[in-house]
């Protein structure tokens, strides 16, 4: 499959991606996804590269990276190989961010298996009291 040959409109790219089309042409007005090229009948014409770069956008977005950076990351990757370090800088700052919600979310996770553990005995302490 060309990835630059295939065309695919806003309704198949908002399938494949989970986006609305008012997100993508959001997305689009914003700067976060390159000016998409037009059919003759100004139908947005996106190809499955654009939907790698979408899909990417959406796992920054994900992870917690705020649109103003996503602006910024975007705008560095048009620029080209020579914004390759400032890109990866802001993605190992993102890593950072990342791994300390981990682990901040491991912490509550071990709080709530702890609940779990403790009401499930009392639970079960009830039940042998209230055997025959």
């Amino acid at each position: 499959m060309n990835t630059q040959t295939e065309h695919l409109t806003i309704q198949q790219v908002a399938d494949a991606t989970g986006l609305t089309e008012h997100t993508l042409r959001y997305y689009e007005r914003i700067g976060l996804i390159h000016p998409i090229p037009r059919a003759g009948n100004t139908h947005r014409r996106y190809t499955t590269d654009d939907i790698g770069w979408i899909q990417f956008l959406m796992k920054l977005r994900a992870t917690g990276m705020s649109i103003q950076d996503m602006q910024r990351y975007a705008a560095l990757q048009r620029q080209g190989d020579e914004t390759l370090a400032e890109r990866v800088t802001m993605l190992r700052t993102l890593e950072q961010e990342v791994v300390a919600h981990m682990a901040e979310l491991e912490e509550h996770l071990k709080l709530i298996r702890y609940k779990i553990d403790l009401y499930g005995a009392a639970v079960e302490a009830q039940k042998e009291c209230a055997a025959p």
